[in-house]
């Protein structure tokens, strides 16, 4: 495994060596093995683009490229070359939700400063003969940074005050709050609206497809 990358261009250098390549070659490149599919494997092809670019948070609450204060995420895109799934963030703090300050959260620093990797996905093309794209290195701009402050807020509020229960995929505009668990018999220690600890699915941010099927088309067409 490469070790982290200390500049933006030596990271951009290292994302034009695999654009192109299929997931088959990056995971022979790495000692890799393919699973058949991702049904049973969620996050896997995450993690193997996260080893051949050398971040180094290892599911830490920051950016995956410490150093340079850069979140990885693939953009599992469908044959029209369309983002096909919202982008998971991170987790919500469903115990310690009141005082948060957004400047402090993990939605914040996840998001500022974004390498988006776009990745086929279209379900007739096997997971192996799939190919990397062509990477975009992105900084959120203040407007971008307004609509997920204000959707965070938003969201963080009813979370605070224990109604995370009646938060579903409909709440915000470009960020959304989801369960995040394998099963149902996850659970987590929560808050609930009498201030009353109870237990509860796990939850996470995401962002909407329409956000980041945007960035896309304003940075390739």
């Amino acid at each position: 495994m490469p070790s982290p990358p200390t500049t933006e261009q030596e990271l951009l250098e290292r994302c034009r060596a695999i654009a192109g390549l299929s997931v088959a070659e990056l995971a022979a490149q790495l000692d890799v093995a393919v699973p058949a599919n991702l049904r049973q494997h969620k996050g896997w092809l995450g993690e193997l683009v996260e080893k051949a670019l050398g971040a180094d948070a290892a599911g830490r609450s920051e950016p995956d490229f410490r150093a340079l204060g850069i979140e990885l995420k693939t953009l599992p895109l469908n044959a029209q070359g369309k983002v096909q799934e919202s982008t998971w963030v991170c987790t919500v703090p469903l115990r310690a939700a009141s005082g948060l300050r957004w400047e402090d959260s993990c939605v914040y620093h996840k998001l500022r400063h974004v390498l988006w990797l776009p990745v086929e996905a279209a379900a007739d093309i096997p997971l192996s003969d799939r190919h990397i794209g062509n990477a975009l290195l992105w900084r959120a701009d203040a407007q971008q940074l307004a609509a997920l402050q204000a959707d965070w807020e938003e969201l963080m509020e009813a979370v605070a005050l224990g109604q995370f229960e009646s938060l579903d995929a409909r709440h915000g505009e470009v960020l959304q709050i989801r369960p995040k668990a394998a099963h149902s018999r996850v659970l987590v220690y929560a808050i609930g609206p009498a201030g009353e600890p109870m237990q509860t699915l796990p939850r996470g941010f995401y962002l909407r497809v329409g956000f980041t099927n945007a960035l896309l088309q304003a940075h390739y067409a």
